[in-house]
């Protein structure tokens, strides 16, 4: 006769079973919080515990970059015996400087064949186990066919799919929701593959100790070591996005008003958009020009507020929790809002037009979208967003 199983055996039992495995300790861990543990989008493609080596490829722009890391996120807490590395454009970089759920961060050129033969050569010889790739571009694709990984990943309707071997459905399939995030959408690929993302984490970034030191001493500099502030940033890739720097000095100097100094943030081929602030603006600005990538995480960190277009650094503020307020043109905002969980608004005039390429506009002389947004909404806008911080 066999023998009755009693509750410790069991408990042992299953103790073994999952002391076995790094993925099902994470499930345990929730559960014995009491959290109801993030799952998968779709059952594993492969066996994950033999998954030693991990690459994800985010080519392109700041923003891209900081929605990646929810992925990021995601797969360090599913595989934390991994090495998991990502792959991004040179200049973006430093955007995930002290990010610590990777293990390197690898950088192709923006415009060097040769340079990137030798980033090809270096993935192949890395040996990854798996490759995700997450922009779907051509180089992109490329560099992922190039390291010959067993599992390479994309979404069946990038440009050369056959270059992968493990096609997903879209994102809005897999969510079931007909529009979905960029987040989502690169936290998707990942899901279909059996890594849990169902809880859509949101996105963060690091503040180094050099970046946050080299922001304290600068901010002693203009008095504010102590004192709330906001940071605006008025720039944005295209006119479609860029809302006017007269309405940007107007919502400074109301919050001058209130006691919030601002500090605006430019790059350096943004200069003039400084000085046309200050030649329009009623109260004095502080300006901020040049920071590198992490000095901005930590001016970000520190600030009450954020202004701006969407861009980039909007992204950024979100990743950081900063409170938020967007003004949107073009954009799809679905696509686009801060991916946050800290209070932020989008301040955007409807129209049937949006969104669209946003490289120019094709139905007005001037881009009416971001053109209409009136400074009263955006302040109104700041208004909600403080009060919910307070």
């Amino acid at each position: 006769m066999k023998a009755k199983s009693t509750p410790s055996r069991e408990l042992n039992s299953l103790r073994e079973i999952v002391e076995s495995s790094p993925h099902l300790r994470t499930v345990a861990m929730h559960t014995v919080r009491g959290e109801s543990s993030p799952q998968p989008l779709g059952p594993a493609l492969w066996d994950w515990d033999i998954v030693k080596r991990v690459l994800v490829i985010r080519l392109r722009s700041i923003g891209d970059t900081v929605l990646s890391t929810p992925s990021l996120f995601a797969l360090r807490r599913f595989l934390p015996r991994a090495s998991i590395d990502i792959l991004l454009e040179d200049w973006v970089a430093p955007v995930l400087a002290g990010f610590e759920h990777i293990d390197s961060v690898l950088t192709v050129p923006r415009k060097s064949t040769a340079a990137r033969a030798r980033v090809a050569a270096r993935l192949r010889r890395n040996r990854y186990d798996v490759v995700y790739n997450l922009h779907g571009g051509t180089t992109a694709t490329l560099l992922t066919r190039a390291t010959g990984a067993k599992h390479r990943v994309g979404y069946s309707d990038y440009q050369y799919a056959s270059f992968h071997n493990h096609l997903s459905p879209s994102s809005a399939s897999l969510w079931s929701r007909e529009k979905t995030h960029s987040a989502e959408q690169q936290l998707a690929l990942l899901g279909w593959t059996g890594v849990p993302v169902s809880d859509r984490p949101p996105a963060q970034l690091a503040v180094t100790d050099i970046a946050a030191t080299k922001i304290a001493e600068r901010l002693k500099t203009v008095g504010l070591e102590s004192a709330p502030f906001a940071v605006v940033h008025p720039a944005a890739a295209f006119d479609t996005k860029q809302w006017a720097a007269e309405n940007f000095a107007a919502v400074i100097s109301e919050l001058t008003a209130r006691q919030i100094p601002s500090i605006a943030i430019t790059g350096p081929t943004e200069k003039e958009l400084v000085d046309q602030l200050r030649r329009v603006s009623t109260s004095s600005i502080v300006s901020f020009p040049n920071l590198s990538l992490p000095e901005v995480t930590a001016l970000l960190a520190r600030a009450r507020l954020f202004v701006g277009n969407d861009s980039g650094i909007t992204h950024m503020a979100a990743a950081v929790g900063a409170p938020s307020v967007v003004v949107f043109g073009s954009s799809n905002r679905a696509h686009w809002a801060p991916w946050s969980t800290k209070p932020a608004e989008m301040v955007f005039e409807e129209m049937d037009c949006q969104p669209c390429h946003g490289y120019y506009c094709e139905k007005f002389e001037q881009p009416e979208c971001i053109k209409r947004v009136g400074v009263d909404r955006v302040l109104a806008a700041i208004d909600r967003v403080l009060l919910e911080t307070t």
